[in-house]
């Protein structure tokens, strides 16, 4: 009877070690056509509108290119942009990681509520998000705060915007961190403030980072959000999309793409950055280990 039993053993392992070769074969043969789908498709949604844009900033040549970028209008509008983006990034990082912290440590009534509406902003048509603010804060505001047309309200707008990004980031790694590390140093003496500066805060400092750097590219792009707070007044509220909005309208469509560019490239730079960044520490954290 063992005999017996034993081709029907062998014959079962082996067709358990030809089932992951099988599929590996179907892989395969299957993998071009799902590579080439992607490839398509990435090509069509991204690739072609890239190309259409730098085609269309350099129609003129790099002189028309130049001229587009370096005029007194558009690098007035690529400071504000600027300056206004990395001040939004830097409010988002502080109240961010507090509101990530409340999320993750404390318990309060409405908890469950107030962790569904972070990702209202991600949901709302950004143009609603600008009438909202502007019912508050416009000329006819209920609380009699009026920010409509003003730099604190475009900061205000690309703040809702981009709140999101530093909070879903640090929100994971706080809910990932040993308690009990934080216990032994309180057990030692630590105190609250010594605990999160040697040990909380290196670890959020990637995730941080990584939300700050997506806020920043959110808001430089950011366009439904400020439309009708903001006023788009020149050298003073006009954030580069509204910029390039008007260039269009006024059919200047090289000083748009032009600006466009310079738009996608430090996004580019940003995101590359924090790829880099995101590959180092994983390299440190698999060293460490």
């Amino acid at each position: 009877m063992t005999r017996t039993q034993e081709p029907a053993v062998v014959r079962g392992a082996g067709a358990a070690e030809k089932l992951p070769a099988a599929i590996s074969r179907r892989w395969r043969t299957d993998n071009p056509l799902t590579l080439g789908v992607a490839a398509l498709w990435l090509t069509v949604i991204v690739l072609l509108p890239l190309a259409a844009i730098t085609t269309g900033a350099f129609e003129q040549g790099w002189s028309g290119f130049w001229n587009g970028v370096t005029a007194p209008a558009a690098l007035d509008t690529l400071r504000i942009t600027a300056l206004m983006s990395v001040g939004v990034a830097l409010i988002n990082v502080a109240f961010g990681t507090v509101i990530a912290w409340v999320l993750v440590r404390d318990q309060f009534w409405g908890k469950g509520f107030v962790n569904a509406i972070i990702d209202l902003p991600f949901a709302l048509p950004t143009i609603v998000a600008s009438l909202v603010l502007l019912s508050l804060y416009g000329p006819n505001s209920p609380i009699d705060i009026h920010l409509a047309a003003t730099e604190p309200g475009v900061m205000l707008a690309l703040t809702f915007v981009t709140l999101p990004f530093v909070v879903r980031q640090v929100q994971p790694v706080l809910m990932e961190l040993d308690r009990d590390v934080e216990e032994a140093a309180a057990v030692l003496g630590a105190g609250n403030a010594v605990i999160f500066r040697r040990i909380v805060l290196p670890a959020l400092v990637p995730s941080i980072l990584t939300g700050m750097g997506l806020a920043f590219t959110r808001a430089i792009g950011e366009f439904g959000s400020v439309v009708l707070i903001g006023g788009n007044i020149p050298g003073k509220t006009q954030v580069a999309s509204q910029y390039i909005q008007q260039q269009i309208e006024v059919d200047q469509p090289v000083n748009a793409s032009a600006v466009s560019v310079v738009l996608l490239l430090i996004a580019f730079a940003v995101l590359l950055l924090l790829r880099v960044a995101g590959r180092f520490q994983q390299r440190r954290e698999e060293a460490a280990e």
